[in-house]
């Protein structure tokens, strides 16, 4: 995309104003005249324009005096000299299909929406690309990123895939900063499925963990389904590697165990006996692993994919299997070679930070 190197980005717009994208508008912020975060709900918006402070997420955070809020998509993207995407990925198709008319066919996008759509076994950037167009201004962002830390200013790493160099790296420098380091990568098959399946990994590990499990138990849980998300991410073309790095293994490791983490804590929730209705009423987030296990389900038996801890969270969330049964169901398997259905990569999925 000739010329990405020299756009400037006097607009942003973050459509999403969770706990992510109320954070993502201090990343941009840094590098922007003006960041416009998009909102749902009203009293959203017109907490964060006139308080400073969403007051539903992150609520001690005060957001930058260049971002506002609106209500309206339209007024969001609206010259926009980027976008980012940071929706729930059930939302993101509905969400897009209503910004195209807004959309210029050339401005770049962002996604930091991690899944697998449900049905369609599409990628979150193969959802925005249908929606949208333009494959190559399509970038996608991923790593071990909890929000509550990112708005503190907690040194992170994340990685930024696209198909074109130019356009990994125009996002490269929209969010780095000293505190928040970008690396840029090709494979962004390999960068999203690992955003979605680290997610039902960590499910299951709030699961063992309620259920009485030790550090071993939970770290050969991990590294299984650090495995298991290698296999997805191999059948659909990516290079294995990619599953090492900041996207897979580190954003595997600080979603399985951090208190921050809604996948985590909601499988110990569910684990305790509260649902994933109650859970995300009284929370008010979305647990993007319990859309996962479905949707990484359906891909991996649709490639011929064994997925043993995933088809196992599936079985507990939806198919009434006893949570006594659990921690058998997650690890026991039959021995067999570490890696199987993992061919060695060729590559590198990360290049360095700037």
């Amino acid at each position: 995309m000739g010329g990405f190197r020299e756009r400037v980005a006097r607009k942003v717009a973050v459509i999403g104003s969770g706990s992510w994208g109320t954070a993502a508008t201090g990343l941009v912020g840094v590098h922007a005249d003006e960041v416009v975060l998009w909102s749902f709900e009203p009293v959203v918006a017109d907490g964060i324009n006139e308080t400073r402070h969403n007051p539903h997420q992150l609520t001690s955070y005060e957001v930058m005096p260049c971002v506002r809020a609106t209500t309206s998509l339209a007024e969001a993207v609206g010259g926009a000299d980027a976008i980012l995407l940071v929706v729930p990925s059930a939302h993101l198709r509905r969400i897009c299909e209503q910004l195209s008319p807004y959309v210029d066919s050339t401005t770049p996008v962002l996604v930091l929406t991690k899944g697998v759509e449900r049905d369609t076994g599409c990628l979150m950037v193969d959802v925005v690309e249908q929606t949208l167009g333009g494959a190559s201004r399509i970038a996608a962002l991923s790593g071990p990123n909890h929000a509550e830390e990112i708005s503190e200013g907690t040194i992170s790493a994340a990685v930024v895939a696209a198909e074109d160099p130019e356009v990994a790296r125009y996002f490269q420098q929209l969010v780095v900063s000293t505190a928040f380091r970008t690396y840029v990568s090709e494979d962004v098959r390999g960068v999203e499925v690992c955003a979605a399946v680290k997610n039902v990994i960590a499910l299951a590990c709030g699961i063992a963990s309620a259920l009485g499990a030790g550090d071993n138990t939970l770290a050969a849980l991990m590294t299984r389904g650090l495995a298991e998300m290698t296999r997805v991410a191999v059948a659909m073309g990516a290079d294995p590697l990619t599953c090492m790095g900041l996207a897979g293994m580190g954003d595997l490791v600080v979603t399985c165990t951090s208190h921050h983490s809604r996948n985590r804590t909601f499988g110990e929730a569910f684990a305790s006996g509260e649902t994933l209705e109650a859970y995300q009423a009284r929370t008010g987030m979305i647990v993007e692993g319990a859309e996962a296990a479905r949707s990484v389900l359906q891909l991996a038996r649709a490639r011929d994919v064994e997925v043993p801890i995933t088809l196992a969270v599936h079985q507990i969330l939806y198919e009434g299997r006893p949570l006594a049964d659990a921690v058998d169901m997650l690890l026991g398997r039959s021995p067999r070679d570490e890696f199987y259905g993992v061919a060695p990569g060729a590559r590198s999925g990360e290049d360095h930070a700037e």
